[in-house]
């Protein structure tokens, strides 16, 4: 239990902030899956998915080299193609 008002405040901040933070997380590892479903996956949907990537890096909720490892792979897929 927080000790100050402060504390018990950023407590209930970090539930809400993970909260958000773990749907994100869950959404791109959702895109991911249908990117790398047996084929080679579409250059419009490695856009949108390189998209969501980028702007979860910015908002720190994953890391950016995190980030540019994703797209590396997502972009070695895609010229395998």
């Amino acid at each position: 239990m927080a000790n100050t008002k402060s504390a018990a405040k950023r407590a209930r901040q970090k539930v809400k902030r993970t909260l958000r933070n773990r749907s994100v997380v869950t959404g791109l590892r959702t895109m991911q899956k249908g990117a790398r479903s047996g084929q080679a996956p579409a250059p419009d949907q490695v856009r949108l998915l390189i998209s969501a990537i980028d702007k979860a890096a910015k908002r720190g909720i994953i890391h950016k080299n995190a980030a540019n490892r994703r797209k590396a792979r997502l972009n070695r897929a895609l010229a395998a193609k």
